[in-house]
């Protein structure tokens, strides 16, 4: 009625706003999504998709997999393309490159990364050289997956992180997922990908929920392969890490926003090719840089990324050396507490920011776990150790 009385007053003019009116409208809500179904979820899609695509591994299709990655899988699609294979992971992997060769799409799952050592030869010698040498004429479109690095309680041999083992290989794409996003998204782009690629998820990570929006769900959502993100914008420090460690750096720089240090954190999300341009673009916004990752520090996924901003344009604006947050050089403990300070904490993560920036820290009620930094300036490599004692600061190594 109160339109009709304004028409009625102010003839068309207030005509033309009532037809203008729209109802209102909202972003649809994003959905809880955990990594466990991600990837659930985007090798269904996918499987759904393509007739050439098939998943093979222990225990991954009547059991489920190992980890429930696999759930319902194989009730859907049958014995024919989701297969259980035998414990012999250089079997099953040659069966699965050979697969590739053929025109197939396989899923090849290792129950952990770390049985890959058994089939190491196939996924080097035989998938990552072929696309190479035979001179671009046979594509090998497979992705090997399964959870990375460390997980709890189960000790030396079934604690490596394989980034830095597989990034170091040419012919290789190597993907290291951190959140549901990640996950979902660059599996599908890995299962389209004409090159063999390289899946590192984390154990731990499977069980965590995150936000999924529309736009997300959507069955043809892929992340490209090759492209960081960054996760939280910040003007006084970069910190770039893969998998779970991005996490402990978005938990460290909520607890430095507190104390007016505002970090940038890069999720690198792909190992290899490594985005670079995305890491010398943070570190010439904030003039320092700190790597975190759970692998061992001699030639790791840090020590690359500190080569690569020493090489180039971003060495220029470093207003203090770059510094490695890593797990220590050591094979894992067995022993929870062992465990713990083996590998890094949000509080590693805090100390070597305010180290970087020379702000003194206080003393903390923990010990800093030791593990190796690498400090790198002018041309010069310094390997130091955090002492247990936060106030003595770095040893000379």
């Amino acid at each position: 009625m109160a339109s009709l009385r304004c028409f009625l007053r102010s003839g068309k003019d207030a005509f033309s706003v009532v037809l203008r009116r729209e109802f209102s409208k909202s972003c649809p809500a994003a959905v809880q999504v955990n990594v466990r179904d991600a990837l659930n979820q985007a090798m269904d899609e996918e499987l759904e998709r393509d007739d050439r695509v098939f998943l093979l591994g222990e225990e991954v299709a009547q059991y489920d997999g190992a980890y429930k990655v696999s759930r319902g899988l194989w009730k859907k699609y049958g014995d024919k393309r989701i297969i259980d294979t035998p414990i012999t992971e250089m079997g099953f992997a040659g069966i699965a490159v050979g697969a590739a060769f053929a025109g197939l799409r396989p899923i090849c799952e290792f129950m952990t990364w770390n049985f890959s050592m058994q089939a190491i030869d196939q996924v080097i010698n035989s998938a990552a050289k072929t696309y190479y040498m035979s001179a671009g004429l046979q594509t090998v479109p497979i992705v090997f997956r399964g959870p990375n690095g460390s997980s709890a309680g189960v000790a030396a041999q079934h604690s490596q992180c394989f980034a830095a083992w597989y990034g170091h290989c040419p012919g290789l794409k190597v993907v290291s997922p951190w959140n549901s996003e990640d996950a979902r998204g660059l599996l599908k782009a890995a299962i389209r990908d004409d090159n063999p690629v390289v899946f590192l998820e984390n154990e731990l990570m499977y069980g965590v929920p995150f936000e999924l929006s529309e736009e997300m769900m959507h069955k043809d959502f892929v992340v490209p392969i090759g492209k960081a993100k960054v996760e939280r914008a910040g003007t006084h420090i970069t910190l770039v890490s893969h998998s779970r460690c991005v996490g402990f750096c978005l938990d460290a720089a909520a607890v430095l926003a507190k104390e007016g240090i505002e970090c940038e954190v890069v999720n690198l999300r792909t190992i290899r090719p490594l985005d670079v341009e995305t890491i010398e673009a943070s570190v010439m916004k904030t003039g320092n840089l700190v790597t975190v990752e759970g692998g061992w520090p001699q030639y790791g996924v840090g020590a690359e990324i500190c080569a690569r901003i020493m090489e180039g344009p971003a060495f220029n604006y470093l207003d203090a050396p770059a510094v490695r947050v890593t797990g220590v050089d050591i094979p894992m403990p067995y022993a929870k507490i062992l465990e713990d300070n083996s590998v890094p904490q949000i509080k590693d993560i805090i100390f070597s920011v305010k180290k970087v920036l020379n702000i003194e820290a206080p003393p903390l009620s923990l010990p800093v776990n030791s593990h190796h930094c690498c400090c790198s300036h002018f041309n010069l490599d310094f390997s130091c150790r955090w002492t247990n004692d936060a106030s003595l600061g770095p040893e000379e190594g």
